[in-house]
């Protein structure tokens, strides 16, 4: 189960994230002091700005008219206006859509928020700018923070591999399947949200209020663009076709970053937290998957994400260990070695009995129930 954003104020947060809930506080409170404001257009709340107390009230990159602006700094409330100029929100107060991230996409993938974004941060990174190094941590954390207020109550399984599986593969519907099994069984479904692996569980998960035959449908309308490359935009727009013919898909989680910028988001992620530091956005993905992990094969990206995992369950750091399924028993044994090394880190700790290695993608629910996931 997902929280719906729109109810943060009604769970005891001074968060104000849209002009409905600004509304509902101005009529029920009469005071908007001690809340925060995040990401709001105000200019047409003039009046009930200049009505209503914003003693200790913070408004983080919120329009609102001169007049407004002058009152409540003048009531002692900090304002951090909106940046011009930049092409994402720093302040952002919810998730990113597929949607927001691909507008403007039958102009090409060039002009899409998602790659100006990437081009934006391709020509700050390395400049040095401690502005430009702040907007993009305020964003992260405005990420992180939308991130928690959606999954509040939610089981969340997080499905890993790598992004060059192929649309069209048997391995692609694998993944589709074990994501559309995983949603249907009530877990939230939270995968990197980038192509090949984790498009395929997104995928899976966007199916589960259809039949198998959807599924099979989907995946084969899908291989006339069986990746990102040559053409992001083709990839995109196959995608987008399958939204439309079926537009009822069942929620899940994406976490991409633009630090991996040659990968773009899949489209079938239905919220997607992006980051810039992917650091900040791997810890963050393994950290929420409460109810356990399924790694598929992989590469560096995916090894990192199972020790990224392993650790905090061999310390018990984030509570008891989350269980952990590797699927592909000859991958993980002899191309990538992972599992002997995974095996003798759990041995005669907690973290022992919540770790597994199957050879079918099919085996991986079953096996996650038998961790306890």
């Amino acid at each position: 189960m997902l929280t719906s954003p729109a109810h943060a104020v009604h769970h005891g947060d001074r968060e104000i994230e849209t002009l409905e809930e600004f509304d509902a506080v101005v009529s029920a409170r009469g005071t908007l002091s001690g809340f925060r404001v995040q990401a709001v257009d105000l200019t047409d709340r003039t009046r009930e700005l200049l009505g209503t107390d914003t003693a200790g009230a913070v408004f983080l990159g919120c329009r609102m008219r001169p007049a407004a602006a002058e009152k409540v700094r003048g009531d002692g409330a900090l304002v951090l206006p909106p940046v011009p100029g930049l092409p994402f929100d720093p302040y952002r107060g919810h998730l990113y859509t597929p949607d927001d991230l691909f507008a403007s996409l039958d102009k090409g993938y060039e002009a899409t928020p998602d790659a100006l974004a990437y081009t934006w941060f391709q020509r700050t990174r390395a400049d040095g700018d401690i502005l430009a190094s702040m907007l993009r941590a305020v964003h992260d954390d405005s990420m992180s923070d939308a991130l928690d207020e959606l999954l509040r109550r939610a089981r969340v399984v997080g499905v890993m591999g790598g992004h060059a599986m192929a649309r069209g593969t048997e391995e692609f519907r694998g993944a589709a399947r074990l994501g559309r099994a995983l949603s249907q069984a009530g877990f939230t479904v939270a995968t990197g949200g980038g192509p090949g692996a984790m498009e395929a569980a997104n995928l899976g998960a966007y199916t589960a209020p259809y039949d198998d035959a959807m599924l099979d449908e989907a995946c084969r309308l899908l291989a006339s663009a069986p990746s990102f490359t040559p053409s992001i935009t083709d990839w995109a727009r196959a995608a987008f076709e399958i939204r439309a013919r079926w537009p009822r898909g069942n929620h899940s989680i994406g976490i991409p970053t633009w630090f991996y910028g040659h990968e773009p988001p899949n489209a079938f992620a239905s919220h997607i937290a992006k980051y810039f530091a992917n650091a900040t956005r791997e810890d963050g993905l393994l950290a929420r998957c409460n109810a356990g992990v399924v790694f598929l094969p992989g590469a560096a990206g995916t090894v990192q994400e199972i020790f990224d995992h392993a650790t905090p369950n061999y310390y018990e750091s984030r509570g008891e260990p989350t269980p952990m399924v590797l699927v592909n028993r000859a991958h993980w044994t002899e191309k990538l070695p992972a599992w002997p090394l995974l095996r003798s880190l759990a041995r005669e700790r907690s973290m022992e009995d919540r770790i597994t290695l199957v050879d079918r993608i099919e085996e991986a629910p079953e096996a996650l129930k038998r961790l306890g996931g």
